[in-house]
């Protein structure tokens, strides 16, 4: 019984391989654009990863060259249903099989259909989206087939080769340039308000801590995405206009700017141009003396004879008991108007904004901080500017 029943088995086995070896299947040359494969090519790759399936009796090309004697338009133009049914039913074969091999911007799209001659439809078809790697051409047809024919596939070839449709990340996608005027006012804290409040006779400014701020805004997107945008920014301000100073900064940053709503977060160096001088306030040396009191000394003006500083007599006579012997100790580099002597300076620079939008019009919003030493400016500055276009990844010529 157990003999019997492995007989049938083999038997229905045998019957089986027959029964898919005489189910033929033939290529007619599929179309391709874009790509440096001929259509034979293509034809050539379909016909032998077939042969690697083993499910199908399959038509060469010199089974197929008769009927391209008789008719050349089958070589290349028998894409459609009705011209593949034509097509097989003169070869006399079960299937037709045929598509499209495209490169589509930066992925290749292949197609492929199936046609069942005899009952005159679309039998199965496949579509694969994969990186542009004309090279793995065969790798990708495989893919396709396996797919329509229902053959498991080997998923890491599948995530090598595919198309994925990730974010772009391109200088000009998205882009909106917010470049243009800036105005704003910001306030000095640290050494830098009591710079401001200082006397002139002293080497300050004399204004009150507050100032104006007018400038032009540059900007240059380096990447960008529908809702990410990473900048380059120069910012050039000029400050205090409005109480008899120039006060000029240039501000470098690296932005990002995110979201629908147009956030903003940068950050980078800033550089601008002061004067400085090495002296000490009075009162921090010595204090029993309340006409000395609050009086600004420089180096300068400590060891020059001709010194506009009265008490100077006073400082050499009480120089013996002791009294001013930490004067030069405590000298340090301070903000000093008077100074002749104009030095580049740098500082550090955050802000963070919002973009608000009114059509066309852009108003961006930021309040920042600008560190320097043991001092800064804190404020906030607004802007503006029309945008005439976005720029797309693509161009029509």
């Amino acid at each position: 019984m157990k003999k019997t029943l492995l007989i049938i088995l083999m038997l229905a086995s045998v019957h089986v391989v027959n029964a898919q070896g005489n189910t033929s299947i033939a290529v007619a040359n599929p179309n391709v654009e874009g790509l440096y494969a001929t259509p034979s090519i293509c034809a050539k790759i379909l016909r032998l990863e077939l042969s690697k399936l083993k499910q199908y009796s399959i038509y060469d090309a010199f089974d197929m060259e008769e009927v391209y004697s008789q008719d050349s338009s089958y070589r290349n133009k028998c894409l459609s249903k009705s011209c593949l049914v034509e097509f097989g039913t003169k070869l006399g074969t079960n299937y037709m099989i045929t598509g499209s091999f495209d490169l589509l911007a930066n992925k290749i799209v292949i197609s492929l259909k199936m046609i069942d001659v005899k009952n005159n439809a679309i039998y199965k078809s496949g579509l694969g989206e994969f990186m542009n790697q004309e090279k793995e051409l065969q790798r990708m047809t495989e893919l396709v087939l396996k797919d329509m024919m229902g053959v498991v596939v080997d998923k890491e070839l599948v995530d090598r080769l595919k198309f994925d449709n990730e974010i772009i990340t391109k200088s000009n996608v998205g882009k909106v340039s917010n470049s243009g005027p800036r105005v704003g006012v910001g306030i000095m804290t640290g050494s830098f308000y009591e710079y401001a409040n200082r006397s002139s006779k002293q080497g300050g400014l004399d204004i009150f801590p507050a100032v104006s701020m007018i400038g032009y805004q540059l900007e240059a997107q380096y990447v960008g995405t529908d809702n990410f945008s990473a900048l380059a920014e120069f910012i050039l301000n000029v400050n205090g206009l409005e109480q008899g100073k120039f006060i000029p900064t240039l501000s470098i940053l690296n932005g990002f700017r995110f979201g629908k709503a147009g956030w903003e977060f940068a950050f980078g160096p800033g550089f601008t141009l002061s004067k400085t001088s090495t002296g000490t306030f009075i009162d921090d040396v010595y204090t029993t003396n309340s006409e000395w009191e609050g009086d600004w000394i420089s180096q300068h003006e400590w060891d020059s004879e001709t010194s506009t500083i009265s008490y100077n007599e006073s400082i050499q006579a009480h120089m013996e008991a002791q009294e001013y012997t930490d004067v030069v100790d405590a000298m340090e580099e301070t903000l000093d108007f008077r100074a002749e002597e104009v030095k580049g300076a740098f500082m550090f620079v955050m802000a963070f904004g919002r973009t608000f939008r009114a059509g066309s019009l852009n108003i961006p919003v930021n309040v920042f901080y600008s560190s320097r030493g043991k001092g800064g400016l804190a404020g906030i500055n607004v802007g503006f500017n029309v945008t005439k276009k976005k720029t797309t990844l693509t161009r029509t010529l």
